[in-house]
C-alpha cells in the first residue's frame, strides 16, 4: 500500500524527467505522455477502491515517526481528488495531441504537464502544512510556465498578473504556517487538529483569517479572484482546461480541509466569514461572465462564479453541506474542463472564440452543438444533469441551516449562469453565420472531439446514477467531520483518542 499512496506523485515526476531525456523526439514524448496519464489514472481509481473500503492509509517518508518526518495520507476526500486529477490528466493529453503545436512541444510543454499533474497529486496527498506549501509552489512554477511557454505579449501579461497574485499568496501561507509552527511546534495536520484546540481562541481565528486569505488567493475567491479572468483566456486550450479544472480545485481542497480539521472552534466567525465570501464570490463571478463576449472569458469568470458554492457548502459545516461542496468539486471539474475544450472545438469549426465573430454552428456541427449543451446544461443547474443534483445538495444545506439569504444568491446565480450559457448558444449556434466557416481536416478533430465526449459522457453518468458518487462524497464529509480515524492513521491510537476525548 506505501508504494499505491505515493505512485500518484511519483510516476508524473518520473515521467517528466524521461521525457526530458527523449529531447526532440515528440512522438515517442506524446506516446509517453498519454501512456503515463492513463497509468496515473489506473493506479489512482485503485487507491480510491481500497480507501472506500473504510481505510485511512498514512505513510511517513524516511521512516520518520509522525508528527517529524513527512507525511503523505490517503483518506476519502483526497483520494477522490486524486482520481478526477487522472481524469482531466488523460482527457488534456489526448487533446493536447492536437492542440499543442510542435514548436510548444519542443520546448518541453510535455514534462511540465507532468510536474503539473504530481504537484496536484502532492498538494492532495500531503499531511502537512509546510509540504502543502512545497507543493503549492510546484504548482506555481509548472503553471507559469505553461502559460507563458508560446511568449505572445498576451500569455506574458497574464502570466504576469498570475505569478505576482500567487506569489503574494504563497508569502502569505509561508507567514502564516510560521505562525502557526511558533505556537504549536508542529506542521503535521493531524497533530495540529488536537493543539489548536488548547490556543486562545482569538489568536487561532486570526491564524485562520491568514490561511482563508492564502488559500483564498489559490482558490480565486472574492476580492482575490482578479488574476484568474487576467490570465486563463491566454494559453493553448489544453493548458485553460487543466488549469480551470485543477489549479483553482487545489486552494479549495485546501480550503475544505483546513477549516475542517484545523480551524472549527471558532465557526460563529471564521465561517460566517466564509459564508459571506462565498455569497459575493458567487455573485460578482456571474456578473463579470454575463458582461464578457468572449467565450473563454465567459467561463473564465464562471470558474469564479462555482467555487462560490462549495466555499458556500463548507461555510455550512454539516454533512450535507460537506458533502455538497464535494460532490460539486467533481461536478466542476469535469464540466469546467469540457467547456474550454468545446471551446476550442469552437474555435477551430467557427473561426474566433468572440461571440461577434461566430454563428451556423448548430446547423453545420449538429454534434458540437449537442456536446456544448450538456455541459452547459449542466453548469446551469438543469437536471437531472450533475450540476442539478450539485446545487440542490448545497442549496438544501443552506435551507436546513436557516442561510436563507445566501441560498438567495446561489438561486440568482443560477439564473445569471443560464444567461451567460444561453447568450453563447445564441451567438455561436444559433444565429446566422457571420464569417465564411473555416476549412478543417475531419482527421484532426478526432483527438480533440475524443475527450469532450468522454467528459460529457461522463457528466450524464453522474447526472443519472447520481447515488454512489453523492456516497462517496458523503463518506468524504463523515472523515472531515469526524477526523479521529485521519489523526489515528497519521499519529496512531492513543493520539487519536487524547485528541478527540476518547470518542471515535
Amino acid at each position: 500500500m506505501n508504494w499505491l499512496l505515493v505512485a500518484p506523485v511519483v510516476l508524473p515526476f518520473a515521467t517528466a524527467a524521461l521525457l526530458i531525456l527523449m529531447g526532440q523526439r515528440l512522438t515517442l514524448q506524446r506516446v509517453l505522455s498519454v501512456s503515463s496519464t492513463v497509468l496515473l489514472l489506473v493506479l489512482s481509481v485503485i487507491l480510491l477502491l481500497q480507501v472506500s473500503a473504510g481505510d485511512i492509509f498514512a505513510v511517513q517518508a524516511g521512516d520518520w515517526p509522525a508528527p517529524f518526518g513527512i507525511t503523505f495520507v490517503a483518506d476519502p476526500l483526497s483520494a477522490i481528488m486524486v482520481v478526477i486529477n487522472g481524469i482531466m490528466a488523460v482527457a488534456v493529453a489526448l487533446y493536447a495531441l492536437k492542440d499543442i503545436n510542435p514548436r510548444l512541444e519542443s520546448l518541453n510543454y510535455h514534462p511540465l504537464y507532468h510536474v503539473l499533474l504530481g504537484g496536484i497529486n502532492g498538494a492532495f496527498l500531503t499531511g502537512d502544512l509546510f509540504n502543502l506549501y512545497v507543493w503549492f509552489e510546484v504548482l506555481l512554477i509548472a503553471s507559469f510556465v505553461l502559460l507563458t511557454l508560446g511568449g505572445r505579449r498576451a500569455e506574458l501579461k497574464g502570466g504576469l498578473y498570475y505569478v505576482l497574485i500567487n506569489l503574494f499568496g504563497s508569502l502569505t501561507f509561508l507567514a502564516a504556517t510560521g505562525v502557526l509552527y511558533g505556537l504549536t511546534g508542529t506542521l503535521n495536520m493531524a497533530d495540529l487538529a488536537g493543539k489548536l484546540d488548547a490556543l486562545p481562541l482569538g489568536l487561532v481565528s486570526t491564524v485562520a483569517v491568514l490561511f482563508l486569505v492564502a488559500f483564498g488567493i489559490k482558490a480565486a475567491v472574492f476580492p482575490l479572484f482578479f488574476w484568474l479572468p487576467a490570465s486563463y483566456h491566454t494559453p493553448p486550450i489544453a493548458t485553460s482546461a487543466i488549469f480551470a479544472a485543477m489549479l483553482t480545485k487545489v486552494g479549495v481542497y485546501a480550503l475544505i480541509r483546513s477549516f475542517t480539521l484545523l480551524f472549527d472552534q471558532d465557526t460563529a466567525y471564521t465561517h460566517t466569514l466564509l459564508l459571506i465570501v462565498a455569497a459575493l464570490t458567487m455573485l460578482i463571478g456571474v456578473l463579470g461572465a454575463a458582461a464578457q463576449s468572449d467565450i473563454r472569458k465567459i467561463l473564465s469568470f464562471h470558474i469564479i462564479s462555482q467555487i462560490g458554492y462549495m466555499i458556500m457548502g463548507l461555510a455550512l459545516l454539516t454533512p450535507l453541506g460537506i458533502a455538497g461542496a464535494v460532490f460539486y468539486l467533481v461536478h466542476h471539474i469535469i464540466v469546467k474542463a469540457n467547456l474550454f475544450l468545446i471551446s476550442g472545438l469552437i474555435k477551430r469549426e467557427g473561426g474566433s472564440f468572440h461571440l461577434e465573430a461566430l454563428g451556423g454552428l448548430y446547423q453545420r456541427k449538429p454534434l458540437l452543438a449537442v456536446l456544448f449543451l450538456i455541459p452547459a446544461l449542466s453548469l446551469a443547474g438543469f437536471p437531472p444533469l450533475s450540476g442539478f443534483w450539485a446545487k440542490l445538495f448545497v442549496i438544501r444545506a443552506g435551507f436546513e441551516t436557516g442561510q436563507y439569504l445566501v441560498v438567495a444568491v446561489s438561486l440568482v446565480v443560477g439564473l445569471l449562469t443560464i444567461y451567460s450559457m444561453t447568450k453563447i448558444w445564441q451567438a455561436a449556434f444559433w444565429e446566422e453565420a457571420k464569417n465564411e466557416a473555416p476549412v478543417v481536416k475531419p482527421r484532426s478533430l478526432r483527438f480533440l472531439y475524443a475527450p469532450a465526449l468522454s467528459l460529457a459522457a461522463l457528466t450524464l453518468l453522474i447526472g443519472f446514477f447520481t447515488a454512489p458518487f453523492f456516497d462517496l462524497a458523503l463518506g468524504a464529509a463523515t472523515t472531515l467531520l469526524e477526523p479521529s480515524a485521519y489523526i489515528e492513521a497519521v499519529l496512531g491510537p492513543s493520539e487519536a483518542v487524547s485528541q478527540t476525548g476518547g470518542l471515535e
